[in-house]
């Protein structure tokens, strides 16, 4: 009995080194030459907030940064009287990294979610705020997972 409780003590008192890619202890902070943001403003500036992504005029540094976003809601069916029954929110980013004219990385990024109609109109817009924002959340969680894994 005494070896297993050695054992379980042992395993619970040294881990594997696990560390999840989100913690922000550990998050690098992007210095970009030069960075050109178009599209959706709301959402180009929710990643670069998110990602710690700095501007700097240093001679090392000649990484250019390129994102394009947008946002759309698509009414996606009608009931036979002409009123939308479903809408689809959808948020995409261009995502490009460029050295010296030659591009280093580049991904398209986009989320999609679909979702009934409301009674209210007020309530719509702001569920419909609330899918955007977290359709954002999910593209920066895969930008981070682009940036951190090549």
């Amino acid at each position: 009995m005494s070896k297993l409780l050695k054992l379980t003590l042992c395993f619970f008192l040294i881990s594997c080194g696990y560390k999840p890619i989100f913690v922000n202890e550990n998050q690098k902070l992007f210095e970009f030459y030069k960075i050109d943001l178009s599209g959706n403003e709301k959402i180009n500036s929710k990643i670069v907030n998110s990602l710690k992504i700095k501007k700097t005029n240093t001679n090392q540094i000649k990484n250019q940064l390129f994102i394009n976003s947008e946002y759309n809601i698509y009414e996606t069916s009608k009931n036979s009287k002409g009123l939308v029954e479903t809408y689809r929110s959808s948020v995409s980013v261009n995502f490009s990294i460029k050295e010296k004219d030659k591009i280093i990385k580049k991904k398209y990024f986009n989320q999609n979610f679909s979702y009934n109609n409301l009674g209210n109109r007020f309530e719509l817009i702001e569920y419909q705020n609330i899918v955007k924002n977290n359709l954002i959340s999910k593209i920066i969680e895969d930008i981070i997972l682009f940036m951190n894994i090549r």
